[in-house]
């Protein structure tokens, strides 16, 4: 049997004695061992008892901090882990949103590329048919530019002939006809084709017959006859009572003092009384018509009216229209207006000018290079433009 050991004095301190740290508790096999070599020990040595120091202490409080601080630290990381496994959960769950919001936006997507792939089909299409189409266009111009670069010449030269028959017969302008005729011939001279000798002929003499129409300045004429218009107001009416000389008229109409001249005076008293019924001048020339106070603005209004009229029918080279509306005027003028005014005189000079002047033009009725110039064209552009391209069986096929 082992031997309890009872506690030793504090004299064992004293004589040297330390104490020895209890150990960590052994296996029972373990104990049993100790306890029979702690006897043997205890037989040769002298037994002491234990006391607990501060070292131990401090070494005892240490490992329970330790215990405390791995404790907290495994209920942090507990809680941490917790937290993090939560994010994680919250993580993945807005990851499998995105994910099924990115599908419905890829099926959309896809829905779209699908319909513009469908429009990019049409368009492709559209434009094949627009680039043959072009293809054709360019084939005709280069079987017309490229086998033949005159024919532009040719057309161009058609093109001018048949503007100067527009501004010859429509707007009566024979200088740009004639004009446009020169710049005809050129185009022919730049083709350098004997074989278009007739039509430069042709264009040569029409040149020849605009360069012999009288030259007539009718923007002239209508500014005179506009001018005459704003001298209406200037002319003097023609007065009546020019000769007030009476016919028998002596130089004696005073009366004498004398009393032996009293026949003399009843006469001349009796003449003088009688002249305030009765009036008679002498006329050398024809009546003239007599108007009213407030009819001359009639007159005047109505001789305005005929110089309208001639002036609008200057432009529109009509001669007997102009010459009638002026001879009226002239008439007019002459019957009612004092013709030995110098305004009057003026006017009637004007007018009298004008009238000699002819508005009409003397135009050929048609120009002779024209029908040459249209066979050339049936005959050598048109057929070309008429003529398929090379290779449309080989499209069709």
């Amino acid at each position: 049997m082992t031997e309890h050991t009872t506690p030793t004095t504090p004299q064992d301190n004293l004589n040297g004695t330390a104490d020895i740290p209890d150990a960590p508790a052994a296996h029972p096999g373990e104990e049993a061992a100790q306890s029979s070599a702690s006897a043997n020990a205890k037989g040769s040595a002298p037994r002491h008892g234990r006391k607990l120091t501060p070292g131990v202490l401090l070494a005892i409080f240490a490992i329970i901090l330790a215990l405390l601080l791995a404790v907290a630290l495994y209920l942090y990381e507990s809680s941490q882990n917790q937290v993090q496994t939560d994010a994680n959960q919250q993580l993945q769950d807005r990851l499998t949103a995105l994910q099924q919001a990115q599908g419905q936006q890829q099926q959309q997507y896809q829905s779209q590329l699908q319909q513009q792939g469908q429009a990019l089909t049409a368009a492709q299409q559209q434009l094949t048919a627009q680039t043959r189409q072009i293809s054709e266009l360019q084939q005709k111009v280069a079987t017309i530019s490229g086998a033949d670069a005159n024919t532009w010449l040719l057309a161009q030269a058609d093109f001018l002939i048949k503007l100067a028959g527009r501004k010859l017969w429509s707007d009566q302008d024979a200088v740009t006809a004639a004009a446009l005729l020169k710049s005809a011939d050129s185009s022919l001279a730049d083709m350098n084709d004997p074989s278009l000798m007739p039509a430069r002929r042709a264009i040569t003499e029409d040149i020849a017959n605009l360069a012999s129409v009288n030259q007539i300045d009718f923007d002239g004429i209508i500014l005179k006859v506009n001018q005459l218009s704003n001298q209406v107001d200037n002319l003097r009416l023609a007065d009546n009572d020019r000769d007030a000389s009476p016919m028998d008229s002596d130089g004696g109409g005073k009366l004498s003092g004398s009393l032996h001249e009293w026949r003399q005076n009843l006469s001349k008293s009796w003449r003088n009384f009688m002249n305030d019924f009765i009036t008679i001048r002498r006329r050398d020339t024809s009546a003239e018509p007599l108007l009213a106070p407030n009819q001359d603005i009639y007159l005047r209004e109505n001789i305005r009216s005929r110089l309208l009229i001639a002036a609008q029918a200057v432009p529109r080279h009509q001669n007997e229209v102009f010459q009638q509306s002026l001879d009226t005027v002239s008439t007019w003028v002459r019957a009612y207006f004092d013709t030995h005014d110098a305004s009057t005189r003026a006017f009637l000079n004007e007018v009298d000018a004008l009238s000699q002047q002819s508005v009409s033009l003397n135009l050929p009725d048609q120009l002779t290079s024209q029908p040459i110039m249209d066979k050339l064209m049936q005959t050598r552009v048109r057929n070309l433009l008429a003529q398929p391209p090379l290779n449309d069986a080989g499209q069709g096929e």
